[in-house]
């Protein structure tokens, strides 16, 4: 089977809007091998991406693979290589800073596990939290932070505090040592650009999702009342 897909050395960094699709075409080939399926097309995968033929075989090739004509890729391999390309073909330890309603939910999330994220630790700033258990990790006092990330080798810090502790978070994550940030705080952090920093703002894309539907509703602009002026 490994034949049909030809794996060649990576020839480029991949960007974020590649990495982004490359994920896309995980989540597709997870579940057509789940469904038993060998072989899949650049069709099939642009399809499930929202993306062009011609772009997934880009996106593909940046990666290092290509497929063979009237063949196309097989899932397990081309799966495994987009692992590999963007990182998840590893754990990675991770320590949660935050235990209020999302840091909770973070912890109870099965697939972090299933995707290779550990959540070695979690943190918090009030006193009456720490000692505390959550999805039975521990709640420990921030004064903790940087002794348990260089022990215990944490690659990645998860912000879920509120906004306005969001920076001190950040700041005490990059100098403990981690080598990226999920930030999940309504506010953007600035950090060095050695240490990527991605955030996840659930209200600000609800309020995108509104913005589309209320576009939407109202319809276009009738022609006679276009660039006219009141």
């Amino acid at each position: 089977m490994g034949g049909y897909t030809r794996v060649v050395a990576v020839r480029a960094r991949v960007s974020s809007p590649t990495a982004h699709r490359l994920s896309l075409y995980l989540r597709e080939l997870e579940r057509l091998a789940a469904s038993g399926r060998a072989t899949v097309s650049s069709r099939q995968l642009g399809v499930a991406a929202g993306a062009a033929e011609a772009q997934v075989r880009k996106d593909l090739g940046v990666i290092g693979t290509a497929g063979l004509p009237g063949v196309g890729y097989v899932v397990e391999s081309l799966g495994d290589a987009i692992r590999a390309a963007i990182g998840v073909h590893r754990s990675w330890r991770a320590v949660l800073v935050g235990a209020g309603n999302i840091g909770r939910a973070l912890a109870a999330y099965r697939s972090f596990r299933e995707e290779g994220f550990e959540i070695a630790a979690v943190f918090d700033a009030d006193p009456s939290v720490a000692g505390r258990r959550i999805s039975g990790t521990k709640v420990q006092p921030m004064d903790a932070l940087a002794e348990c990330v260089r022990r215990q080798e944490i690659e990645i810090g998860i912000i879920a505090v509120p906004p306005e502790s969001a920076q001190e978070v950040a700041d005490r994550l990059v100098a403990a040592g981690v080598q990226g940030i999920l930030n999940f705080a309504p506010r953007r952090v600035r950090v060095p650009d050695r240490v990527p920093a991605i955030g996840v703002d659930f209200r600000a894309a609800l309020e995108r999702l509104v913005l589309e539907v209320s576009q939407r509703d109202e319809g276009p602009v009738p022609a006679r009342r276009r660039g006219r002026s009141a």
